[in-house]
């Protein structure tokens, strides 16, 4: 294995999934890559750039129907078409739609290859992440689930244990679905509770079907969850049942859209938090897998003030060393974000000013955050051998 190589997998044609006048806008994107460039991240040492090509009809049909490609192809070309979730305000159709959804496909499975043939450790694809799109069904803004074809991919060649580890402010119902049945894949979901937002999935009580009980793991959390709740769920819950499951590789969707600005959802988190997600991820990769770890992006709709910094810590951690929060953002992305957003309020460095708490979980806490994480524990820990009550665990 290239012990310290991150591949970063970009093409300015991955822009072309554009939905036209909708949130998910991919300037988040372009200002993603190109914060990134301007801060050196992409320079760095030991990163290797692949342009991906667009995934082929046998990638995308070991997850998706192949009549459903067929309505994809055919929706942009019929003004009435309807069906298949495709055509409506969510999942407007646009001009070769079917071919710039494949690409988002190809990036991410290109970024598995990688990783699982060793010529990376680990890999990023920021335009990917979209984690709502069903076999037979468009869903969320996701005309293609990119990490199930990712991780389908991964099956093929004989992986017998992947950990999905989603941490967008929405559940990563798609994925779930996909592998809900099969005890090679275990999904593990952080979220805003589905009492209060879209999809309406993902409960503690979503373990997994017959003979995969456990490896379905929904962490839903209350509105208004800021960092400190945000990242003591995550340490109560994710490291543990991932280690107990030894995954051989992670991929993980890190959506933007916890943040307190975000317009699409309730929870507080800033970008500080965010990074020290992505930190916490990268730390347990290297802990359970030796450090094989594929990253994706996701949802997130601030698209000035939040998604690009997010997503260029991201890109850091991955890359090597953790960008300081304090790092200004480069006077030239600045102006090319005032250009591509005008009237945009745009940060001048990469911190929202906050030193995120890591506090320890206590099976006696009276908060929602600490009911919402006992939940999950006692709905699945029990089912990988761990005790729900016991913090050590």
């Amino acid at each position: 294995m290239a012990d310290e190589t991150t591949a970063v997998v970009w093409d300015s044609a991955l822009l072309d999934y554009d939905m036209g006048d909708h949130p998910l806008n991919p300037v988040r994107v372009e200002l993603t890559m190109a914060l990134a460039r301007e801060l050196g991240v992409l320079d760095r040492p030991h990163v290797q750039m692949i342009t991906p090509r667009p995934a082929s009809d046998t990638d995308l049909t070991r997850v998706h129907r192949p009549d459903y490609l067929d309505a994809v192809r055919l929706a942009p070309i019929d003004p009435f078409f309807t069906g298949w979730g495709l055509n409506t305000p969510d999942n407007p159709v646009f001009d070769r739609m079917h071919d710039s959804a494949a690409r988002i496909c190809g990036a991410t499975l290109a970024a598995a290859q990688a990783v699982w043939r060793g010529s990376a450790r680990r890999a990023v694809n920021v335009a990917g992440g979209l984690h709502h799109a069903m076999p037979a069904r468009a869903a969320g803004f996701c005309v293609y689930n990119d990490p199930a074809v990712a991780i389908a991919w991964l099956l093929e060649q004989g992986a017998q244990r992947i950990a999905y580890l989603d941490v967008d402010v929405h559940h990563g119902d798609g994925v779930q679905c996909v592998f809900y049945d099969d005890p090679r894949v275990l999904t593990v979901s952080l979220h805003e509770t589905p009492l209060a937002l879209f999809p309406g999935t993902g409960f503690a009580d979503e373990v997994g079907g017959p003979n995969a009980e456990g490896t379905a793991v929904n962490v839903p959390l209350p509105p208004n969850t800021d960092d400190a709740g945000w990242l003591r769920a995550f340490h109560a819950v994710v490291p543990s049942v991932v280690r107990a499951f030894a995954p051989e590789i992670i991929i993980s969707q890190c959506g933007a859209d916890a943040h307190r600005l975000d317009p699409l959802a309730d929870l507080r988190l800033s970008v500080d938090g965010q990074r020290a997600t992505y930190i916490a991820i990268r730390e347990l990769a290297d802990e359970v897998c030796d450090g094989r770890w594929v990253a994706t992006g996701g949802g997130g709709y601030a698209l000035v003030e939040v998604v690009p910094r997010a997503w260029t810590h991201l890109l850091a951690v991955a890359t090597g060393e953790p960008l300081a929060p304090q790092t200004p953002t480069p006077p030239g992305w600045r102006a090319l974000a005032a250009q591509r957003r005008p009237g945009a309020e745009i940060p001048e460095t990469m911190t929202d000013g906050i030193e995120p708490p890591i506090q320890q979980w206590s099976p006696g806490g009276t908060d929602p955050v600490d009911r919402a994480i006992l939940a999950t524990r006692t709905a699945v820990f029990p089912l990988h051998g761990l005790d729900p009550h016991d913090p050590r665990d």
